[in-house]
């Protein structure tokens, strides 16, 4: 990978500099892009839900152009690494969402970064879920203002454990520093995104504004109240397709998406009432199917699974001063064509050099008769420190979809799983596997994707090895480690032991404060950084530890804080190293 700032060089080279595009006749467009987190296909009205009220999403719909047969991956890290790359996530470290296994490479050159050295105003409002520290955070790539949370959401192992798992009031992170936010998390994020866009628009700039709230993902049990009760009201019965008929937990999460929905259309009208709406692309997407069982249109499946309901999404690009409201195109797309067609539309070229797997959709939004020639898409996502080869896995082309749908959760496949292929113009349910009547085509898309799985896997050395957190820069000097980043063995699926991989940049000394959800039993506890162990004594019972004077060399090390009582050991949930 071309050093970030080499490509940058090249777009000043290219003439993409804030008063080349200032001297252009049409003014860029501004930008918001929205993704929200576990909302799946079927839950828009305009797709068919009976139940769900999406009015404001209902018309941003109508409004816009879209791409019918839009997919994303499987689960949420892997769809972001993409979105913010355009290119496979394979290629960027990012292979799950936890365990240290959904930092995305610091090399990844990102959207943003390449809006941003083009002029635009950047920020970030939600769930970044690529990394949580230096050098990973979403300041390190490319945001200028970020208002985020940490990790894969609210009251995750990544959450403070002061947020008390609140989506109410929440502590969220400004510019990485932690503050307490007043309302239901989804109006937080966009109260944050229409402050910054009023501000680029005073500074006189065009701006680039990512909203990814963490809603409709669970947990459940802190959702608005007023739109739980109406959906409670509701028998949402009809819509629940998996067993158990959960109804309650069906309202919650309706309530959060219509809260979605009511924020969406509270930013349409600041958009217009800004005199903004006509030059602003807003795109609305989903980062995966739904998390249960439940209405997803004309298709089956959901979140993790490889069919097409765990793995379409909408795709609506409403642009009115350039894109006609109601053009469609069934070519089949993808996340990792969202940053060239951004790219595109802003008229800020590729660097020379930089490796994209997506391409510019701007043509097809626009209805011209542009050549389109066919193409395939992969997309693989399963537990694991590494991918296995054709594990919960598909290949996708215009017809034709191949799917290994092999179990998220396991870390290698059942060895008799058999591949399904279906002819999606035909059986759009995936109901009918021609894998038998049709084995061309069954050898062909399995070479294919054997092409594509060599090639993503040999972008880098050691490819899927996750990058390392760095300590001893002025960037972060308070370091909180959680096990949202720890690395566990190869084999099992331990939750009570990891290890952290840092890069320590300077010879230093720390204070180390170690936090568990609960007190721990009077025993030890051991900090190991590299070669440097220390050891303190636990007299009685307590749920956090300071370990002070801890000087740590620079280079790379393993740093581990383990609680031993008796033959109970437990890692410590989160771990703050503050440099003196």
């Amino acid at each position: 990978m071309i050093p970030l700032r080499l490509f940058l060089g090249a777009l000043l080279l290219c003439g993409a500099t804030l008063g080349a595009f200032a001297a252009s006749a049409a003014p860029r467009p501004n930008i918001i892009l929205i993704m929200t987190d576990d909302q799946g296909y079927g839950d828009l009205a305009i797709h068919g839900n009976p139940l769900l009220e999406t009015p404001h999403l209902d018309a941003l719909a109508r409004g816009s152009a879209t791409m019918t047969n839009f997919y994303v991956s499987p689960v949420c890290s892997p769809t972001r690494a993409s979105l913010m790359t355009g290119r496979y996530n394979y290629r960027t470290r990012v292979i799950d969402t936890f365990k240290g296994r959904s930092m995305m490479d610091p090399s990844e050159v990102t959207v943003a970064e390449l809006l941003r050295a083009a002029g635009y105003a950047t920020g970030i409002f939600g769930k970044w879920h690529l990394g949580d520290n230096y050098p990973m955070r979403a300041t390190d790539q490319g945001f200028e203002q970020a208002l985020t949370i940490r990790g894969g959401g609210l009251a995750q192992p990544s959450d403070p454990i002061e947020n008390e798992r609140r989506y109410t009031d929440p502590i969220v992170f400004r510019n990485n520093r932690p503050e307490k936010a007043k309302g239901f998390c989804t109006d937080v994020f966009f109260d944050g995104a229409l402050d910054f866009v009023a501000s680029a628009q005073r500074a006189g700039r065009p701006f680039f504004a990512y909203i990814a709230p963490n809603a409709p993902h669970d947990p459940l049990h802190d959702v608005p109240p007023a739109l739980y009760a109406k959906y409670k009201a509701k028998d949402l019965t009809s819509v629940i397709l998996g067993p158990g008929k959960d109804t309650d937990a069906m309202a919650r999460i309706y309530a959060m998406v219509e809260n979605v929905d009511e924020n969406i259309g509270r930013l349409m009208a600041r958009l217009e009432a800004q005199r903004l709406l006509a030059n602003t692309i807003v795109i609305f997407m989903c980062d995966n199917g739904p998390a249960s069982l439940r209405y997803v249109g004309p298709m089956r499946g959901k979140k993790s699974e490889p069919l097409d309901g765990g793995i379409r999404s909408p795709f609506y690009v409403h642009w009115p001063a350039r894109l006609k409201a109601g053009t469609a195109s069934d070519r089949i797309a993808a996340h990792l064509d969202v940053l060239p067609t951004l790219l595109d539309a802003a008229a800020v070229p590729v660097p020379a050099g930089l490796k994209l797997d997506g391409r510019s959709l701007l043509p097809l939004l626009e209805g011209r008769s542009a050549p389109w020639p066919d193409r395939t898409l992969v997309f693989q996502s399963h537990r694991g420190n590494r991918p296995v080869p054709a594990h919960n896995m598909t290949v996708r082309t215009q017809r034709w979809k191949l799917v290994h749908p092999t179990g998220f959760t396991r870390e290698s496949p059942a060895a008799d799983a058999p591949f399904e292929l279906y002819d999606l113009v035909a059986d759009p349910r995936e109901q009918n596997n021609l894998a038998v009547a049709q084995p061309e085509i069954l050898r062909r898309l399995r070479a294919e994707y054997d092409t594509w799985f060599a090639d993503v896997s040999s972008t880098r050395p050691d490819n899927y090895a996750a990058p390392r957190i760095v300590i001893g820069t002025d960037a972060e000097t308070e370091t909180v480690l959680t096990r949202q980043n720890w690395r566990v063995p190869d084999t099992g699926d331990n939750n009570r032991e990891g290890t952290w991989l840092l890069r320590a940049e300077r010879d230093a000394t720390y204070d180390v404060e170690l936090r568990w959800l609960k007190p721990m039993a009077p025993g030890t506890i051991e900090v190991r950084a590299g070669q440097v162990v220390r050891t303190v004594e636990l007299r009685e019972a307590a749920d956090r530890v300071l370990v002070t004077d801890l000087r740590i060399p620079p280079g790379e090390l393993a740093f581990t804080a383990t609680h031993r009582a008796g033959k109970m050991t437990e890692g410590a949930y989160h771990a703050m190293l503050v440099r003196r």
